[in-house]
């Protein structure tokens, strides 16, 4: 956008499935613009666990947006909202290894997950929701990804 023109501002609610951890999974996404415009996306791995099933619903749903937004992102793994807002930055640090020196799991997404949040111009506000009580966005996402399980 230009200097002076406002962000365009967009919800997402993202999910992770999983049938079996390891197992076959699923993720999805409902974008919902300022002016109530809808996107449903969703999609599945073979074999896969639900934490990566998470991570894969915000990596998709952020490379969906097609300039730099306000994204207002909810989604009901800790994991997630963790590595993003706690663990990253000392991850990076360390070479993408814990602080008992072993390799961080699921890196491979993490590292598409930090160039997404800190190199596209993005400004996210990460709000944790609890699965499975009734938020109707997050209950959306749990079904897309749900279906995207069905997809495989």
């Amino acid at each position: 956008p230009e200097k002076n023109e406002p962000m365009n501002q967009v919800t997402i609610y993202t999910d992770g499935a999983c049938k079996g951890n390891p197992g076959v999974g699923g993720w999805g996404v409902l974008l919902r613009s300022a002016t109530g415009v809808e996107k449903e996306l969703c999609g599945g791995e073979q074999e896969t666990t639900n934490n990566r099933m998470e991570m894969m619903a915000v990596i998709q749903a952020l490379s969906a947006l097609k300039r730099p937004c306000a994204v207002t992102l909810y989604l009901d793994s800790q994991y997630v909202l963790k590595g993003i807002t706690e663990w990253l930055p000392n991850w990076k640090a360390r070479n993408w290894k814990t602080a008992a020196k072993q390799p961080v799991k699921n890196a491979d997404l993490w590292q598409q997950l930090d160039v997404l949040t800190s190199q596209k111009g993005h400004t996210i506000d990460w709000q944790w929701v609890r699965g499975h009580t009734g938020d109707v966005g997050n209950e959306r996402a749990d079904a897309l990804a749900n279906q995207g399980i069905t997809t495989l």
